[in-house]
């Protein structure tokens, strides 16, 4: 028997400072069996950071074809792609040549020995590379209940998570040619 996905649901307050942008969100994300409650706390944040944009939340692992989440024009065309993790290059280049843009939210211990060894190619493409301290992530996906209310205020690559089982402060840096020493 197939194990199911766990359902979070997430009352936010947002303010994004850096985008001048404001609102309240109700979200539901459901975590598949195989994926980590820091890969899915990554995937909300990916979504409060864009949240400006409008994105859709896929069926992500669930789904080879699809991002984690997208942002899609009024015609149904891929104008935004997001990607959660460390993509293979073939992934990557995929998503560059069916969206207009393409943004890669990197988190796991792993991730600067996957940007040591392929940041030459990835560079090559167009798309923007983001990293999130893991253990600020672990933090935060330790504090996590099933059903949530959180506030989360983002300005200049500072996210702050104020939640009943306490605060969190997450960075996110741009990746270019710098490793992560």
């Amino acid at each position: 028997m197939a194990l199911k996905s766990t359902i979070y649901k997430f009352a936010i307050d947002l303010s994004n400072i850096s985008e001048n942008f404001y609102t309240s969100l109700d979200l539901t994300l459901a975590c598949h069996p195989s994926e980590t409650a820091e890969r899915m706390m990554v995937r909300l944040l990916a979504f409060c950071l864009n949240a400006h944009s409008n994105p859709e939340f896929t069926r992500g692992l669930s789904s080879t074809d699809e991002p984690d989440l997208w942002c899609k024009s009024l015609d149904g065309q891929i104008e935004h792609w997001f990607e959660v993790g460390e993509p293979a290059f073939d992934r990557v280049k995929k998503a560059t040549q069916l969206s207009q843009a393409v943004s890669v939210y990197c988190f796991n211990r792993k991730a600067d020995v996957w940007w040591q060894q392929g940041s030459a190619t990835f560079l090559k493409l167009s798309a923007q590379y983001f990293r999130f301290d893991n253990e600020e992530v672990v933090s935060l996906a330790s504090k996590i209940a099933r059903t949530q209310q959180l506030s989360i205020s983002i300005d200049a690559g500072l996210i702050y998570v104020a939640m009943e089982a306490g605060n969190c402060e997450l960075s996110l840096r741009p990746l270019d040619t710098e490793s992560f020493a």
